[in-house]
């Protein structure tokens, strides 16, 4: 399986992005070739190398002609279209759901319905052209897995269409939760929305590189130089090595709960799985003075674990949490869109060898079930055969 590692160490941007993926060798005509089925005017894409901290890198560029007509776009609008454009259904789903991302952290952001949300800087031609092209670049190099290191932020004040802004923006901010991230020192825009929200919409785990034979590397620059590092994004190409299992170190984090009404426990795993807790599970126990009581446990990724800690402290009886770091092994593992009878569900597949774990996602099928009124179990194994045949 062919996959791309996003080393992030200077940030991640749309048009960094894309100067990667050219980089390291996406044919850059038949991008432009597919990108003109949009039916998008008055833009022109450039891509030059240039050189950031001492490495060549691509430097990708859209030139936008502001005497053409540029009209602020709604999210049904950018869907209406990428839908109506002639390209490959995984491309429209990719940019579809980066585009859904995108809305609904600028929603949390300014307190409207994400229906309601028009787009400045991302609806803007050249954003466009930094979701959709990316969606098209993995297409055209047959890459099915991303993969991205921690997401690096800068510091300081910026422009925006709303006036000046914290840096991270608002909405990367959003974009990024769950995903592990850190701080740095540097007065500039690291990491910005559309960045943000390629990482987070496409990468299926955040950490170190995976087993992977590397098949090329490209380097994406960024818009301005750096004085303390190369301001630039390094995407690593390969093939998973199927017998390899991805590692990562994870926060775990118990407490011992015997005096409490256990319907505050429902309520207190989804405020955790809410504040992007991996899992969150309960397991009976018998304490002292043979008191039946229930351990909360919680596994989070590193530098999450004060958040966590500070709600099982509020929403329990507890007086203290113990935490320690535990190194997991996992299999190699996507989601994927199937077809069934009533309607397309999520279906989470894993490899170990030739080895092949299916197993449907539930909120997919539960929606799926209701809309089609059939049993959750109909759902359940039709997506199971879809997946199998």
């Amino acid at each position: 399986m062919r996959a791309i590692y996003l080393d992030c160490f200077s940030g991640i941007s749309g048009d960094m992005t894309l100067g990667a993926l050219i980089d390291l060798g996406l044919d850059f005509e038949a991008l432009r070739a597919e990108l003109a089925k949009l039916g998008l005017r008055g833009y022109e894409i450039r891509a030059e190398k240039v050189r950031r901290g001492g490495i060549s890198a691509t430097k990708f560029t859209v030139e936008v002609d502001h005497r053409h007509p540029h009209e602020r776009r709604g999210l049904s609008e950018i869907f209406e279209i990428i839908d109506s454009a002639d390209i490959s259904e995984r491309a429209k789903s990719r940019a579809k759901e980066i585009f859904d991302r995108l809305a609904e952290a600028e929603a949390r952001v300014h307190g409207v319905p994400k229906e309601e949300v028009h787009f400045h800087e991302v609806g803007a031609i050249d954003s466009i052209v930094d979701v959709v092209g990316t969606a098209l670049a993995l297409d055209l190099l047959g890459v099915e897995k991303v993969f991205s290191s921690p997401i690096p932020l800068g510091r300081g004040f910026t422009r925006s269409a709303h006036g000046t802004i914290p840096v991270p923006a608002p909405a990367t901010v959003e974009l990024l939760r769950g995903a592990p991230v850190r701080g740095t020192d540097i007065e500039a825009e690291l990491t910005t929305p559309t960045g943000a929200a390629i990482a987070s919409t496409l990468a299926s785990d955040f950490g170190p590189m995976p087993p992977m034979r590397i098949e090329g590397v490209g380097y994406g620059a960024g818009s301005r130089e750096l004085p303390q590092q190369p301001n630039v994004l390094r995407v690593v190409m390969g093939e998973l090595c199927e017998e390899g299992l991805l590692t990562d170190v994870v926060t775990v984090l118990e407490t011992n709960v015997d005096d409490m009404n256990p319907e505050m426990l429902g309520y207190l795993m989804e405020r955790l799985f809410e504040a992007g807790a991996l899992d969150v599970f309960f397991t009976p126990i018998q304490m002292k003075k043979n008191r039946p009581a229930v351990k909360v446990s919680v596994i989070a990724r590193r530098g999450d674990e004060g958040r966590m800690a500070e709600l099982m402290l509020s929403e329990t009886s507890t007086i203290g949490v113990r935490m320690f770091e535990a190194r997991r092994l996992k299999l190699p593992r996507e989601v994927v869109e199937v077809d069934t009878p009533y309607g397309r569900v999520k279906v989470k597949v894993s490899r170990m060898g030739e080895v092949v774990k299916i197993a449907p996602e539930y909120d997919s099928c539960k929606e799926a079930a209701r809309k089609a009124g059939v049993p959750l179990r109909v759902v359940y194994e039709a997506a199971l055969k879809s997946t199998s045949g």
